[in-house]
């Protein structure tokens, strides 16, 4: 079993269960790994048979772009789609972080991570 990494993807949106929030956004940070057999890519060199990066770059934009109130909601959207969308993978792990959040304190993110397998 392989691992491929998507690191600090920086989104700008609107989730969150206040007014201001879905008015005026906020910056995101989505960390997302998925696991899968990439030992035919390995073999082939081609991108057919691998997981394509760019796919799940995608995906993660894509779903941060649904308004949510929940970090955790948005979080299963993701794994959804992934799961949906690449046979290939086998379980996924996301961590979506909330820059700067509203919850008056000097708190630089919150985050949730969330994980799941076929």
């Amino acid at each position: 079993m392989s691992r491929i990494r998507l690191k600090n993807i920086r989104i700008f949106t609107n989730h969150g269960c206040l007014s201001e929030e879905e008015k005026i956004g906020s910056d995101y940070l989505v960390n997302l790994s998925v696991d899968a057999d990439l030992s035919e890519a390995a073999r082939t060199d081609q991108l057919k048979d691998t997981v394509d990066y760019v796919h799940l770059n995608r995906i993660v934009k894509e779903q941060m772009a649904q308004r949510s109130k929940l970090l955790e909601h948005v979080g299963q959207r993701i794994i959804d789609a992934v799961f949906e969308e690449v046979a290939v993978v086998n379980s996924v792990e996301v961590t979506v972080s909330k820059v700067n959040p509203p919850i008056g304190g000097d708190v630089a993110e919150v985050s949730v991570t969330m994980s799941s397998s076929r």
